[in-house]
C-alpha cells in the first residue's frame, strides 16, 4: 500500500457522511425523501465499507501478518454479534433461529463465495497460486470441527429433541466454540505464526512499501470501527425495505439474511479479493477462513449467553438441505485447498456450489 503522511479525506469523511445519513434515518427527517433518501443510504453504507476496507488496509499494514488480517475478522464479527444479539433482545423468542440463519450464511457466503472469487480472480491474473498449507488445514480444520458441533449436532441430541441443545449442552458447546476458536488464534498470532505468513515472498510495493505511523494507524483503527458500525446499522436500517422488496418479488425471507450477511461481509470480502489478485492468496485465505472461523466462535458464545439469561430456546440445528451443503462445502474446500496450489479449477468449483446455495434458497 502506497501511503501518504496524511490520511485521504474521502477516508475520513465517508464514516461521518454514513453516520449523519444514519441519524437523519433514525430520526424519520429522511421519510418525506422517499426512494432519494433511500438511495443516499445505500450510497452511504458503500462509502462506509470502501472507507472500512481502505482503513483496515492501514492498520494491517501497520502489525504486519497475520495480524492485520485478523484485525478486520474480529471487529466485523464483534459488530455482528452485537447485532444479532440486540435483535434477539427486542424481538423476543420468534428470534430464536436468527443466529443460526446468520451464521450459516456468513460460512457459505465465505467458504464459497468469498474463496471462490479469490480463487478465481488471482487464477485468472497470476495462473497458478500458491499458500502455505499448514496454516489454511488448521483452519479447516477447525472450521469443520466447529461447524458441526454447532449446526449439525443439535439436530441429533436426545436429552432435547433437535434442533435446539439442553441448557447443559448449550454451555458446553459453548465453551467448545471458544476454546476451539482461542487456540486457533493463539495458533496463528503467536504458536505457529510461520504457518500464516506467504511462504514465497511477494515484490510488490504493498507489501514492503514503509508501514504508517503509530498515529495514523491508531487513527485508522479508530476510523475503521466506526465505519463498520456504520455498515452494519445502515444495513439494519435498510432491511424493512429490502424484506419488502423480497416480499414483493415472492421470494423466501431467508433471502434477507443472505443480504444482509453479504452486505455486512462486504469489507473482508473486499480486501481478500484485492489481496488474491496482488497474488497474496495467503493475505487473501486468512482473511476468509478467519472471518468463516470468528463468526462462528464468537456468535454463538454470545447468543447461548442470551438464551440461557432469558430462558428463550435457541434453534441451532439446520435443516437437511442445508446440511448436505455444509458439508459438501467442506468436503470441497478441504480437497481444493489441500495442495497448497490452485488454478481456475477450484475457483469455479467453490463459485457453483455458491450458486447451488442461493438458488436453493430462493427456489427450495
Amino acid at each position: 500500500m502506497k501511503l501518504s503522511s496524511k490520511l485521504p479525506i474521502w477516508s475520513v469523511a465517508s464514516p461521518g457522511i454514513a453516520w449523519f445519513l444514519l441519524a437523519v434515518s433514525l430520526l424519520g427527517a429522511g421519510d418525506a425523501l422517499g426512494l432519494f433518501f433511500t438511495a443516499l443510504l445505500v450510497a452511504g453504507l458503500f462509502a462506509g465499507v470502501l472507507a472500512a476496507v481502505f482503513h483496515a488496509e492501514v492498520v494491517a499494514h501497520r502489525v504486519g501478518e497475520p495480524y492485520g488480517t485478523l484485525v478486520l475478522a474480529v471487529a466485523v464479527t464483534a459488530i455482528e454479534v452485537a447485532l444479532i444479539v440486540s435483535l434477539m433482545i427486542a424481538g423476543g423468542e420468534e428470534t430464536t433461529g436468527l443466529a443460526r440463519d446468520t451464521v450459516f450464511a456468513a460460512v457459505m457466503i465465505i467458504l464459497n463465495g468469498m474463496v471462490g472469487i479469490c480463487l478465481l480472480a488471482g487464477a485468472r491474473r497470476h495462473g497458478e497460486q500458491t499458500f502455505g498449507l499448514y496454516g489454511v488445514s488448521a483452519a479447516l480444520a477447525t472450521l469443520a470441527a466447529i461447524s458441526v458441533l454447532t449446526m449439525v449436532l443439535p439436530n441429533y441430541t436426545t436429552t432435547a429433541l433437535g434442533p435446539v441443545y439442553s441448557n447443559s449442552q448449550l454451555a458446553f458447546i459453548a465453551i467448545v466454540s471458544l476454546v476451539l476458536y482461542g487456540t486457533f488464534v493463539l495458533v496463528q498470532t503467536v504458536r505457529h505464526r510461520d504457518y500464516f505468513l506467504p511462504a514465497v515472498a511477494v515484490a510488490d510495493e504493498e507489501v514492503h512499501a514503509s508501514p504508517p505511523s503509530a498515529r495514523m494507524a491508531a487513527v485508522s483503527a479508530a476510523l475503521l470501527l466506526a465505519c463498520l458500525a456504520s455498515v452494519v446499522l445502515l444495513a439494519k436500517s435498510l432491511s424493512p425495505t429490502l424484506e419488502a422488496a423480497v416480499s414483493a418479488v415472492g421470494a423466501p425471507k431467508a433471502v434477507v439474511g443472505i443480504i444482509i450477511a453479504a452486505v455486512v461481509l462486504l469489507p473482508e470480502s473486499i480486501a481478500a479479493y484485492q489481496a488474491a489478485r496482488a497474488n497474496r492468496l495467503q493475505t487473501s485465505l486468512n482473511l476468509a477462513l478467519g472471518s468463516a472461523l470468528a463468526s462462528i466462535g464468537l456468535t454463538i458464545p454470545a447468543v447461548a449467553i442470551v438464551s440461557l439469561m432469558t430462558g428463550w430456546t435457541l434453534s441451532l440445528g439446520i435443516d437437511v438441505k442445508s446440511t448436505v451443503l455444509l458439508l459438501l462445502s467442506l468436503i470441497v474446500a478441504t480437497l481444493s485447498l489441500g495442495t497448497g496450489r490452485t488454478t481456475v479449477m477450484q475457483g469455479t468449483v467453490h463459485l457453483v456450489i455458491f450458486a447451488v446455495y442461493l438458488f436453493t434458497t430462493i427456489v427450495p
